[in-house]
């Protein structure tokens, strides 16, 4: 596996291969840019210039001077953070924020001593990850109480996972191999000022959603097979002139898996819209995921910090690029994607097992109906996880309550919206999965195999799991089928 280089752009794939330990490289000029930041700092520290949680207290209490000794002014702001409540957050998460705010501090923006990069990538090089709580950012300094408790982990307090376990911190730290992280006052605030939880979440979650989006094509496709339907509601010309782009990419796409396809003509004219609009829906999905693409991209070419150092022009910059706006109107994006892909998947499954609309094939895809009951249980969770994700998808990016003496007084709250868009998309995966299934057992109870070859290769990759007959639990069943989803080569 090749190493991930700081002086090259981050990918998201660079963010899920940090979930284990990792080779990061800290190229010459990195190392340079960086020490030349600090330099400049000591510098304008030197002139007597006011900077903020430097010189100064931090968020509404600027008015008033920190401390004067730089490592007290450490203590000073991360022990007044320590207020994060819920569960700890996955550490796959939590060290994907922390490769994300060693790029932003690598670029020498931020005015860090060399050693706090030299630290983070050490720590990602090994297997421990901060224990981290769930609630507690507004997402508008950036995400100040989740990465405190990342800081104060590092630096040896707190707790954090090693091998999987929650242990002290200095104990994690000991056995990785690892010294305590030393921090000053503008280290800290550096390590905390940033949105790089909130960009982290956000680009994991619209990693995952694009799996279960391509996933929704090409079940759609297998569906559409073994139904025999007609597919000619993916006519190019058809697309062409609905004229969204998004749709005529999936259409594409979809045209191709089904190459070859010969319809039953035992199906009616026109199919319910959750086969016949499968394209319109999923292609308008398709162009807001684009959109979250590139607020993704920015944010990972992102220096999330406040002040900003500006060495070669001498100046410190005070302004507010910790602000998470962006990600947070990405996040509620794909929560909505996330919302309408469920009852697209969750509507399918729902024709696929009733004998009204699926060509007779038996009541839930019981291979002996009352004797055995195929797919009842699976749907009702299927149901049940489709009303969850609707249920969340509430926008969090306009839900600004003021805060901190209203020094924050409008907030973008993008940290719980790329957060719960992470969850959805979890949730999504398993929906698809237990379409998967469902599509696995019609052919076992007397559905036809696909006549496209694409479709078939699709339909194929599901015959590791067994046909449901007798009935058996089918948890594992789905979660197997919702990995093969994600291991599948849908491209």
């Amino acid at each position: 596996m090749t190493s991930i280089d700081l002086a090259t752009p981050l990918r998201v794939a660079d963010l899920r291969r940090a979930a284990d330990p990792v080779t990061v490289v800290v190229p010459a000029e990195v190392a340079e840019r960086v020490k030349r930041g600090r330099e400049f700092l000591q510098e304008a520290l030197g002139d007597g210039r006011q900077i903020y949680g430097a010189t100064t207290g931090f968020g509404a209490l600027v008015g008033y001077a920190g401390r004067d000794d730089a490592v007290d002014q450490c203590d000073n702001t991360l022990a007044h953070l320590g207020a994060g409540f819920g569960p700890d957050l996955d550490p796959a998460v939590v060290r994907a924020a922390v490769l994300v705010r060693a790029w932003s501090l690598a670029r020498g923006f931020s005015g860090v001593s060399p050693h706090v990069v030299d630290g983070l990538v050490a720590m990602l090089a090994t297997n421990v990850a901060p224990a981290v709580p769930r609630y507690g950012s507004v997402g508008a300094s950036g995400d100040l109480i989740p990465l405190a408790y990342a800081a104060q982990a590092l630096r040896g307090r707190g707790f954090a996972y090693v091998d999987g376990t929650r242990v002290a911190a200095d104990e994690a730290l000991r056995r990785a191999g690892l010294a305590p992280l030393a921090l000053d006052g503008r280290d800290a605030l550096a390590m905390v000022n940033g949105t790089s939880l909130t960009t982290a979440a956000l680009a994991l979650a619209l990693g995952r959603v694009r799996v279960a989006h391509r996933a929704a094509q090409a079940l759609t496709c297998v569906l559409v097979d073994v139904l025999g339907s007609d597919p000619q509601f993916l006519d190019p010309r058809l697309l062409a002139a609905y004229g969204h782009p998004g749709a005529i990419s999936v259409g594409r796409y979809m045209s191709c898996l089904l190459d070859g396809t010969v319809a039953s003509g035992t199906r009616a004219l026109q199919e319910p819209y959750s086969i016949r609009c499968a394209p319109q829906l999923l292609g308008a999905a398709e162009d807001a995921l684009r959109y979250a693409d590139g607020v993704v991209a920015a944010d990972l070419a992102s220096v999330s910090d406040n002040p900003v150092f500006f060495a070669d022009d001498g100046q410190v910059i005070h302004g507010g690029n910790f602000f998470g706006q962006p990600a947070a109107f990405a996040a509620d994006t794909v929560s909505a994607v996330c919302a309408q892909l469920a009852n697209l998947v969750e509507r399918q499954l729902d024709l696929l097992v009733d004998p009204a609309r699926n060509g007779g094939l038996p009541p839930m895809l019981a291979a002996g109906p009352g004797k055995q009951h195929g797919l009842q249980g699976a749907q009702l969770a299927a149901t049940a996880m489709a009303v969850q994700i609707r249920r969340d998808a509430t926008p969090a990016s306009m839900q600004s309550v003021p805060t901190n003496l209203h020094n924050q007084d409008v907030v973008p709250f993008g940290t719980q919206a790329a957060l719960r868009a992470l969850d959805q998309a979890e949730l999504l995966l398993l929906i698809c999965g237990t379409l998967a299934v469902g599509l696995r057992q019609a052919v076992h109870v007397g559905a036809r195999r696909p006549t496209a070859t694409g479709a078939a290769d699709v339909l194929k990759a599901f015959d590791q799991i067994e046909p449901i007959d007798p009935d058996r639990p089918l948890d594992a069943d789905i979660r197997r089928a919702a990995a093969v989803l994600e291991t599948l080569d849908l491209a």
